[in-house]
């Protein structure tokens, strides 16, 4: 199945603006992101911290859904579903 991944900020600059990933039906966004891992190996460190959580600043939708009100990293995607990985906004 294709996932859509669209990255943000210091994310784009490891993954690039816009991507696809072809994974196995069924997969999770933690099996996402470890398949990108394999591939762009300083994605890992920007994504999670030293005991594998997702670090605070991170933010990862599903379909425009912060993955934390849905399943956490075991959210799991279906075909044409969209990722986006980016840091928190905030303004003053």
């Amino acid at each position: 199945m294709i996932i859509h991944i669209k990255a943000f900020a210091n994310f784009r600059d490891i993954l690039g603006r816009d991507s696809q990933v072809d994974l196995m039906e069924g997969s999770t966004i933690k099996e996402l992101l470890d398949n990108l891992s394999a591939s762009h190996q300083r994605l890992r460190s920007a994504i999670f911290d030293e005991s594998g959580k997702v670090r605070e600043y991170v933010v990862i939708m599903k379909n425009r859904k912060d993955i934390v009100s849905l399943d956490g990293l075991q959210t799991a995607l279906s075909e044409s579903d969209e990722v986006a990985i980016l840091p928190p906004v905030a303004g003053g």
